[in-house]
């Protein structure tokens, strides 16, 4: 038999299954690890891939006390779709959306002086103040105030336009350079000079409703670092921020995406046979080829070729040859599954299927960017939508 014919009704040809009862129970297992801080899940990315609106809402629903994105442009759409409450956006760029975003009540991220006139200028155009908060540089060396002078400067002028009625110091904060890497010496040194900025800035006047630099790997090891609030990104997503701290289950958090698709074709081949671009796999001997119609413009890492590993009928399979476009191939060894089979890309590992993890260290990267990643063409199909209890 050469090939098997597809069944007249397949299932879809790919699907991405977000558990939002997985998201929601991952939000309270955070907040029960910090226990006296606020927590924001950030959604920035549509939701690391999981898409943003459903994602934020469940994740409200669980009591997430503030939600965070990037871009204002985000922030503005989950503010435009209803969602109520503390929202956060910290990467502007000049002539950014101020205005809108003060007219929508979010909190917005200023690291410079550029920032903080554009920022003055919309408040003073809108009539209402906006809400700010600065952002210090402790040592990750991106976005963020440099201490000394600068912070100075940036400071002095924020409580001066605060107390010209413009806007409204609501927060101090920073970010961790490697908070996922246990015992780094940068970690104690950025916490130092966080609390010494801090400090200079409550000494010049201000009254932050919250100070914050705790990130996801923070929030689940380092409870000298949560403050007031707690940011959680991927945990929220049931994916560990690092190896090296643990697996999901070691924090008591379930990975929310599960993907799959259909198998397009299954069919037997000779020994000797190449398979896919540049002929980077050949059949060591007379087997059996299934077609996955997922490939590097779904998201699948072209880095991931003959590494990747799918589940089939139960059996791990590798990725035989290059990732295209639009697919790839698996040896199923002789095995002949029917066309419209499930072939599992990664999931929480419950049926033996492999993890984002698994396929991170296939790519040579990290979880958050094989979930991130996943594109619109593979629809995202929400399960337990409904609050527990």
């Amino acid at each position: 038999m050469s090939e098997r014919t597809a069944p007249r009704t397949a299932p879809l040809r790919a699907r991405a299954e977000i558990d939002l009862a997985a998201l929601r129970a991952n939000v309270r297992t955070l907040r029960a690890h910090a226990p006296g801080a606020a927590l924001m899940a950030v959604v920035k990315s549509e939701a690391y891939g999981h898409g943003a609106l459903p994602c934020a809402r469940a994740a409200v629903a669980a009591g997430a006390d503030w939600l965070g994105t990037a871009t204002p442009e985000e922030a503005l759409a989950l503010r435009a779709a209803g969602l109520p409450g503390r929202i956060m956006c910290w990467l502007w760029t000049p002539g950014g959306p101020w205005r809108e975003a003060i007219e929508a009540d979010l909190d917005v991220s200023v690291s410079g002086m550029w920032a903080l006139a554009e920022v003055t200028e919309a408040a003073r155009l809108a009539g209402r103040p906006a809400r700010v908060q600065l952002k210090a540089d402790t040592g990750l060396g991106r976005g963020g105030c440099q201490p000394g002078d600068d912070w100075a400067v940036l400071v002095r002028e924020a409580l001066r336009a605060e107390a010209e009625g413009f806007l409204r110091v609501t927060g101090l904060w920073s970010h961790f350079a490697c908070a996922d890497e246990p015992g780094h010496p940068s970690i104690a040194a950025q916490l130092r000079r966080f609390r010494e900025m801090v400090a200079y800035a409550e000494e010049q006047g201000a009254r932050p409703e919250v100070r914050h630099i705790a990130n996801s790997p923070a929030t689940l090891t380092l409870p000298e670092s949560h403050f007031d609030l707690v940011r959680t990104g991927i945990a929220t997503y049931g994916i560990s921020p690092s190896p090296e701290l643990g697996n999901p289950a070691d924090f008591g958090l379930r990975p929310v995406m599960t993907l799959s698709a259909s198998l397009a074709l299954v069919k037997h081949v000779p020994g000797g046979h190449g398979v896919s671009y540049g002929h980077r796999y050949v059949t060591p001997g007379e087997t059996t080829l299934g077609l996955v119609p997922l490939g590097y413009a779904d998201g699948i890492p072209r880095h991931a070729s003959s590494a990747g590993p799918v589940l089939v009928e139960g059996k791990w399979r590798t990725i035989a040859g290059r990732v295209a476009m639009d697919q790839f191939v698996v040896d199923l060894g002789g095995d002949e599954p029917e066309p419209g089979a499930e072939a599992v890309l990664f999931g929480p590992g419950d049926r033996g299927e492999p993890t984002a993890e698994d396929w991170a260290q296939a790519a040579g990267t990290i979880a958050y960017e094989i979930v991130t990643r996943i594109g619109t063409r593979v629809p995202r199909v929400y399960v337990n939508e409904e609050q527990d209890g």
